[in-house]
Formats: C-alpha cells, structure tokens, sequence
C-alpha cells in the first residue's frame, strides 16, 4: 500500500516539475507567442498520457491551464484574464488538453490489452503443442495442471472430470482452488473470474456437454483465454481417448492376426507328424503280423516326427524367450569361419541335395558373439534357402568386412521375393503369399534369427529380386577387444 501511495507521489511531483520546467524555459529564457507555449503545454500533458495515464495527465492539464494563464495570458502574474477572447483560448487549451489525455489513455489500454491478448495467445498455442506430446489419457490427466502453470505463470492449476470425480492439480501447495468452486463451474458451465483472490476457472466441455473444469491461481486471464484454455483441454483429452481406443484397436487386430497365423501354422504343421505318428502306432498296434523291418520302419517314423514336433516346440519357446529379453548372450571371441562350417555340418542333411559354396576367407577378423547362438542364425538362413529353392541350385555362403561390422550373407537361386512382402519375411508366423501351402515351415525361423542378430547389436535385412534368388544377410560388430 506504501509503495503504491509513493508511486502514486512520485507520478504526480514528476508532473507538476514538467509544468515549471516549461514555465521557466518559455518565461525566463526564450520568449515566444502563446500559442507556442499551449502547444508545449499540450505536449507534455500527452506524454505524461501515455506512460501513466489519465488521472496523472488530467491533474496535469489543470495544473498547466492555471499556468498558462498566470504567466502567459495578460494581466501576466494574476489568475484574470483581460481580454474576454483569451477566456476562450483558456477553456479550448483546458478541453483540448483533458480530451487529448482521455484518447491517449484509451489507446494506452488498448495497446495493453492486445499486448496481453497476444501473449494470452503465445501461450494458448504453447499450451496446444505441449499437449500433443501426451501418449495416454493418463498421462495427459496428470500433464494438463503443470502445463497450464508454466504457459500461463501461474501459482497453481487444478483439472477436474466428473466421469473420474477426481482433481488434478500442480503448482504450490496453498490450494487456492477450492474442490467445490471447480465443480460448481462444472456444474453451472459458466466463466468465473475472481480478480482479488487472482483466480480463474472455467469449464471444459466436450460440445455443449460440460465434463469438468479447469482452474488457474495467481494470475488472471481474459474470459475468451478462459475459453479458449477449456476448449483446449477438451479436445486434448478427446483426442488422447481416440488415439488409446485406436491402439487398443490396433492391438487387438495384430493379436488376432498373429492368432490367426498361430492357428495356421499349428494346423499345417504340427498336425503332420502327428498324423504320421498317429498312422504309424496304429499299424504297429493293429497289425501284429508286421515283420520286424516293418516294425522298425514305423518307429523310425515315431522317432524322426516326434524330433520333428519337438523341433516346433523348441522354436515357440526359443521366440517366447527372445521377445520376453530372457535370453543370456555368452559373447566370446570367435572366428566367423568356424562358426559357417559347424552350421552347414548341422543342417548337411538338408543340403544334401543342393551345391554348396563357402566363400569366406581365412583372415576375417573375429567377432564377439554368442557361438551357438549365431550357429543357430545361419542354420535358420540355410534351412530357409533348401527350402525355398529348387534341388541342385546352389547355395553360397559368404562374409566380408563392411565397416566396423562383419557381414555374413546366404544366396539361393529360389523364386524371389516380392518387395512389398521383404519387409514382412521377419514377421513372427509370417510366410509367403504363394509358398505358404507349399513348403512346410511355422514362419518362426527368419523371426528368431531376427531377434538373436539384434541381441547382438547387429543387423539383418534381404535383397531380392522375382526369378533372381534372394540373399539374406546380417552383420554383427568386430571384435576390436583382441579378446
């Protein structure tokens, strides 16, 4: 309050010095016409206008009137006039000069308050873009209030939604936004703004429904703000609940889609052994007049389908572990020949029927690597060439240095991918549109490669071309420990 009165003092001592500084200049120092100095006069009241406005100019347009007349309007030194012409002079300079303070206040405020509004706006559309970074409505719940305090710098923010009957808030812990006062906003759907206390509020609703409100203490904003700030608020959260549905939606159609495919690859699949095993008990039981090399073929049968279905096992699981991170690399130092050879001496029965060529140097620089987990890559890599190429073609394997890495690629001379379909082959249970019914496989293999490669910090991608054959290729770091 003291420090009010003291400006307030100040403002109107710094008028009243203008007056004599300017009946000094014009009556002691430099003579000039009246009219000069009403213009003089005049100025001044306008400057003093304009930085501090209509009370302070209009005490000065008074005070510069008396001085007009006492030292400039004859008889000079005595508040008469003589001349009745001067009487109109007098009140024109004093009518002039209220008038001109009134406008150049006006414009004053007015430039105040689109100064204001334009900042209002800044921070409208600061707050609009911090919105949009919200991933979830529960997240966005809780960023609304801190948001609102740091666009509008304001002491404390409250949130409330009727559909949670719970208040948000952030800010200082003095809870100038009383609970009730929110949900009375809510309830009545009307601005209210509280300029002693500093507070807003204002509701938030979705079309013409209010759903909640929204509050801000320790600043006042104009009631368009206001508005604009629930309007904000209510298509944020509309916005965040639409892009949650639409994941869940998402979600939900990948989980039927990968069920589906499960679903596809386990009829395929695992019903072929089993049938094969099922046929073979069935003979040996119902049949005790088969020969003992009949009855050794049908276990033979028995033994390779149950690998077999135990192979389809072991795969579901080895994916489950890979996407659930549960896997532990034991990374040592190795050369990539040896790893080539020990994966084409695994899978030389399926290879049996096709040419192979090696094609990595003795002097490669080893890489850090789990041995049989990368064994396990290019076995899936080689698996998949047999399968999908013709008997005779050739198969080449090959490593280079590209880089800090070392690549390892497996060419066939099979049919080709198509492009649209290179980027899906890495897919859980996913196969190819026209291989799909024609070669046997789950679509977990090139997935579980995948995965073990980037487990290493490596890469893994295909180039193919329809008719040409594929390469497959993955590239792993070197070895730089020496280790």
């Amino acid at each position: 309050m003291r420090n009010a009165l003291a400006e307030q003092f100040v403002r109107y001592l710094s008028a009243t010095v203008v007056v004599a500084a300017i009946v000094l200049i014009y009556f002691r120092q430099v003579h000039v016409n009246p009219t000069t100095v009403a213009l003089t006069f005049l100025l001044g009241v306008l400057l003093i206008s304009a930085v501090w406005g209509l009370q302070v100019s209009i005490f000065m347009s008074v005070l510069a009137t008396l001085a007009f007349n006492y030292y400039f309007l004859p008889p000079v030194r005595a508040l008469t006039i003589a001349d009745p012409q001067n009487w109109v002079a007098l009140l024109a300079f004093l009518f002039t000069a209220i008038t001109a303070s009134r406008l150049s206040d006006l414009a004053r405020r007015r430039t105040r308050d689109a100064n204001r509004r334009r900042r209002e706006v800044e921070r409208l559309y600061a707050f609009a873009q911090q919105l949009l970074v919200a991933g979830n409505v529960v997240e966005l719940l809780n960023t609304i209030p801190r948001r609102v305090v740091e666009a509008f710098e304001a002491q404390e923010s409250a949130l409330f939604l009727v559909n949670k009957d719970e208040i948000y808030r952030s800010g200082s812990s003095s809870r100038a936004l009383d609970g009730q006062e929110l949900k009375a906003v809510m309830a009545r759907g009307e601005v209210v703004i509280d300029a002693e206390r500093q507070v807003c509020l204002t509701p938030v609703r979705l079309g013409v429904r209010p759903v909640g409100s929204v509050g801000l203490a320790g600043t006042v904003v104009a009631r368009e703000t206001l508005d604009a700030l629930g309007s904000l608020v209510a298509i944020a959260i509309e916005r965040a609940s639409a892009v949650e549905a639409l994941g869940k939606a998402e979600a939900a159609r990948q989980e039927e889609r990968l069920r589906t495919a499960l679903l596809d690859s386990v009829t395929h699949e695992l019903r072929t052994p089993l049938t094969a095993i099922k046929a073979a008990v069935t003979s040996l039981l119902s049949q005790p007049q088969l020969t003992e090399a009949q009855r050794r073929d049908h276990a033979v049968v028995i033994d390779e389908e149950s690998d077999r279905l135990n192979r389809l096992i072991d795969e579901a699981l080895e994916m489950a572990k890979l996407d659930a991170g549960e896997i532990e690399l034991a990374l040592e130092s190795h050369p990539i020949g040896e790893i080539v050879d020990e994966a084409i001496e695994e899978t030389k029965h399926a290879l049996a029927h096709h040419q192979v060529e090696r094609r990595v140097p003795a002097d490669l620089p080893p890489v850090r690597v789990d041995f049989s987990r990368i064994k396990q890559v290019l076995a899936h890599l080689l698996d998949n060439a047999v399968k999908y190429s013709p008997e005779g073609s050739r198969i080449v394997v090959t490593s280079e240095v590209a880089g800090p890495a070392l690549v390892t690629s497996v060419a066939d001379e099979g049919p080709g991918i198509d492009s649209f379909e290179q980027a899906l082959v890495f897919d859980k249970f996913y196969r190819g549109r026209d291989q799909r019914y024609r070669v046997q496989g789950t679509g977990m293999g090139l997935a579980i490669a995948k995965a073990i490669v980037e487990a290493h910090g490596g890469s893994i991608g295909v180039v193919s071309q329809l008719g040409k054959g594929s390469v497959f290729r993955f590239s792993l770091p070197l070895d730089r420990t020496g280790r």
